[in-house]
């Protein structure tokens, strides 16, 4: 029982961290020049700072970092939430 109290707390922390995740990369879209980014370069940027977000996330539930499966399923799982 509590493990699942536990889970879901995880995963609502996840949910709220892709959420801001994504705001945080839309609002560092910006070219060199100040400018926000537009067009295949905004699509590359938002796509590597959402992995980026999404890395430092995928831990295990002893705290080591996941691997494997484990690691592509969260990695594709975040980064299509974020």
């Amino acid at each position: 029982m509590m493990k699942r109290i536990f889970l879901a707390a995880i995963v609502a922390a996840f949910a709220t961290g892709s959420a801001f995740a994504q705001e945080t990369c839309e609002s560092k879209a910006v070219g060199k020049d100040g400018k926000p980014l537009a067009g295949a370069a905004k699509t590359s940027f938002l796509k590597k700072c959402k992995a980026d977000a999404c890395a430092t996330k995928a831990v295990g539930s002893d705290g080591k970092p996941l691997a494997g499966a484990a690691k592509s399923s969260f990695m594709k799982k975040c980064e299509t939430s974020a």
